[in-house]
């Protein structure tokens, strides 16, 4: 295993959440500096300026070849194509804080309000509609598209996860483990959904039809945050609490590896461009965990 971290921004920028764009590079939040950053593996990084205090969360590739982002503080969602050009739409509840953002099967892009307890769905000319959720202070946060045509997200503090089908039709599932807090969330290449307890210092896994699998971690006060799968179907995972990224294999291998840089606070996960997992580390930079044999593609 072979990490290198790459500074993409000073100190105070905290890249949060990236992705991989249809342009071959790396694209980025930075939640405190309000920028969306771009890297080519290579070059230089560059980065498009937001409004101040806007809060660039989760960012993720559209359907249309654009990247699109949501803005916490600023309760709008961002859309850049791949020369930099942006546009932001307003999301209609005030307050509402949207994380978490996806695409959907539909050909829209799905994302969470946080504090409104709603999901919310936009389509690529900017219309926004909002769906509740039959709880309240659930925090959604991660989302997902699954492979059986759902959007599928965490709530963090219903400790639970939830399923909005096309017909806008919402299932909630509850953890057996109280108190977990769930996060981050990715597909399988089995139709299951992975994801992170933060609270639990756990690593969850949920079938199509609810059945819910937890794998303790070494260190259950990791804090572990947001998680991808890589073509190998090999999950992998961030830990914030542990300074460190872990591993679960097919078979139920649970690895994990030290982070170069002490306190380095990593949050996002993805294959990039190159093969390699990346993940955004808050001290600003983005670190390239090579493992030992090649990875491809990703979910």
């Amino acid at each position: 295993m072979s990490i290198e971290e790459h500074t993409v921004a000073d100190s105070a920028a905290g890249p949060y959440a990236l992705t991989t764009g249809p342009d071959g590079a790396l694209w980025f939040t930075l939640v405190h500096s309000g920028r969306i950053g771009r890297l080519v593996p290579g070059e230089e990084p560059t980065s498009h300026p937001l409004a101040p205090g806007s809060g660039p969360s989760v960012i993720a590739s559209g359907p249309d070849g654009a990247l699109w982002f949501t803005q916490y503080k600023a309760d709008r969602i961002g859309r850049i194509t791949t020369d930099g050009v942006i546009e932001e739409f307003d999301v209609p509840t005030p307050g509402c804080g949207p994380f978490g953002i996806a695409a959907g099967p539909d050909g829209a892009l799905w994302f969470t309000e946080t504090a409104a307890d709603r999901i919310g769905r936009i389509t690529l000319d900017g219309r926004v509609t909002e769906f509740p959720l039959p709880v309240t202070g659930a925090f959604p946060s991660g989302i997902i598209a699954g492979g059986d045509g759902g959007m599928w997200f965490t709530l963090n503090q219903a400790h639970s996860l939830g399923r909005i089908g096309m017909d806008d039709a919402i299932t909630l599932h509850p953890l057996p483990t109280e108190a977990a807090a769930p996060v981050g969330i990715a597909a399988g290449h089995d139709g299951a959904l992975w994801f992170t307890e933060i609270a639990a210092g756990q690593i969850g896994r949920i079938t199509p039809d609810g059945r819910i699998t937890e794998f303790p971690l070494p260190d259950r006060t990791a804090r572990p945050h947001a998680v991808t799968v890589d073509g190998d179907g090999t999950v992998w995972f961030t830990e914030w609490g542990g300074n460190r990224i872990g591993t679960l294999t097919p078979d139920g291998a649970l690895t994990v590896h030290d982070l170069p840089t002490p306190g380095s606070e990593p949050h996002g996960i993805t294959v990039g461009p190159d093969g390699a997992l990346w993940t955004a580390l808050e001290i600003g930079a983005l670190a390239r965990i090579a493992p030992a044999a090649p990875v491809v593609g990703a979910t």
